[in-house]
């Protein structure tokens, strides 16, 4: 009787043993903020929100709208500092809606906030909206802010007070300060909303009309430190009209089947 010799077992390649776990992990806020020759203001909020944001799972995705100072280099170079800073680029100056919707395209979480590049929103309200909204029921799908004891100039005020009412009074939304930049919102309802140059001024009334509940919260607001103002009363009138007109267009034409069902 002859033995039975077995071949021996062949290893695995080292290589295959060595290969890395593909990165899966989805934060659970993306926070989305615009900025156009905001140098001397980016890098701090980044810091500010990186604080406030510490111990939750979080990704930053700054939107450089094509700054001619050096916004993008310190940006950049502050990506080794804060591993979760992310820099788009935008190739043209585009606008601030336009930015925001770049942003929230690239955005991994479920959950949006933005802040204004300014850093006159304060990155410590940004967490508890955005806790508040993860905490909601799936129907509300935005918690804005609303700013208190404003820290703007008498005829911006006025203005803003104007405006808000008798976009307030027209579009039948509740809001009454759609101006604040800090906002947080389902990814996911934004999407569905249809895009124009200045929508991040009439989210209220577009969630409403695709069906959604909003709210809204007392928020800070800061002095500028650095930089200008990027509009002025006259142009946010001008555009204003139109938009209005625009909106309250849509709010017209919308038809609400109150959800669907699979059968």
């Amino acid at each position: 009787m002859t033995e039975k010799t077995s071949a021996p077992r062949r290893k695995a390649p080292a290589a295959a043993k060595a290969a890395p776990k593909a990165v899966t992990a989805t934060p659970d806020y993306s926070i989305v903020v615009p900025v156009f020759d905001e140098g001397g203001a980016a890098p701090a909020l980044a810091r500010e929100i990186a604080a406030a944001f510490k111990g939750k799972a979080f990704e930053m995705v700054f939107v450089n709208d094509a700054s001619r100072d050096d916004t993008q280099a310190l940006l950049v170079a502050l990506k080794a500092e804060l591993p979760m800073l992310r820099v788009l680029s935008h190739r043209r100056n585009a606008g601030q809606s336009r930015s925001i919707r770049t942003g929230i395209l690239a955005a991994r979480a479920p959950i949006v906030v933005t802040l204004d590049g300014d850093g006159q929103n304060d990155p410590a309200d940004a967490p508890r909206l955005a806790e508040a909204l993860k905490a909601g029921p799936p129907a509300l799908a935005m918690i804005g802010g609303e700013r208190v004891k404003r820290q703007d100039s008498a005829a911006k005020k006025i203005a803003s007070r104007f405006g808000n009412g008798v976009r307030s009074w027209l579009l039948k939304d509740g809001a009454t300060d759609t101006g604040c930049g800090l906002k947080a919102f389902r990814r996911e309802a934004f999407l569905r909303l249809p895009y124009f140059d200045h929508i991040h001024r009439y989210l209220p009334a577009l969630m409403i009309r695709e069906g959604f509940q909003i709210a809204f919260q007392p928020v800070n607001h800061r002095h500028r430190e650095t930089g200008v103002s990027k509009y002025t009363n006259f142009g946010r009138l001008k555009a204003s009209v139109s938009d209005l007109l625009g909106v309250m267009w849509l709010q017209s034409r919308a038809r609400n089947p109150g959800g669907a069902d699979e059968v």
